[in-house]
């Protein structure tokens, strides 16, 4: 399998961070964001919908050759690295206008990226997810993804918590309960759902006391890119506990 081990991570982190959420090929703002001395956590969703999906994808890759930034798999990034895998049967919409982007030796080094890429990063209490938090990602490392369906955990790691309706616009309607499971001390960085009603990233305390941060501002969909600077040696982190929790 391509990408069979994980991609290699500072261990321990860098414990200044920017936490940038889903870029959707919005080049413009990704390039703005990265120009920093802060390693980069970027939320997933690197590809679809904006004008720049190739653009956005080189950016992300310069920063891993760099060694200073990783992505966590996003629901989009997986799609596309199955796509080029030819595993999808049938490519439409905004998967076919990025892959029209893509020269071949871009194609293959997205399908090796996003088949290593971690699907959650905790650092002591902070998670880094793209869809959703499960507790399992508080007990095991991340598992190696590949080019499987996703299950349990990895795919609340993707895809969020799905209700099994449709809304109107045609996308599945989402739920917030694993807010709510989310343990005291935990603070859960996502993208995937736009929650912000303000053009800021959106917080929220679920009833066990954990938080999430919902950094997807609607880059690429007609809202803007937004992103987080973290300290992790900041006490509410917990840095004295395991630094890091991705399989390798």
């Amino acid at each position: 399998m391509v990408g069979a081990t994980m991609q290699t991570l500072p261990n321990p982190l860098p414990t200044r961070i920017r936490v940038v959420g889903d870029v959707h090929g919005d080049t413009a703002a990704f390039r703005y964001a990265v120009a920093t001395d802060r390693f980069v956590v970027q939320l997933g969703d690197l590809v679809d919908n904006g004008p720049d999906s190739a653009g956005a994808l080189r950016i992300m890759f310069d920063l891993i050759d760099e060694g200073r930034g990783l992505f966590v798999l996003g629901n989009h990034d997986f799609k596309l690295a199955r796509a080029i895998a030819g595993q999808i049967g049938r490519i439409e919409g905004v998967l076919a206008a990025t892959l029209a982007q893509l020269d071949g030796p871009l194609r293959q080094r997205a399908l090796l990226e996003a088949t290593r890429a971690p699907v959650w990063l905790r650092v002591g209490r902070a998670l880094f997810v793209h869809g959703g938090f499960h507790p399992t990602m508080l007990e095991q490392p991340a598992p190696v993804q590949g080019l499987e369906r996703p299950q349990g955990a990895a795919s609340r790691a993707l895809y969020g918590e799905p209700t099994g309706r449709t809304q109107s616009d045609g996308y599945p309607e989402r739920s917030l309960n694993w807010v709510d499971r989310i343990p005291a001390g935990i603070v859960v960085y996502c993208g995937h759902d736009r929650r912000s009603t303000d053009g800021r990233p959106y917080r929220r305390t679920g009833q066990a006391g954990g938080t999430a941060v919902f950094v997807d501002t609607g880059a690429g969909k007609g809202g803007h890119l937004s992103w987080i600077d973290l300290d992790l040696t900041d006490d509410k982190f917990g840095r004295d506990k395991p630094a890091m929790s991705v399989a390798t």
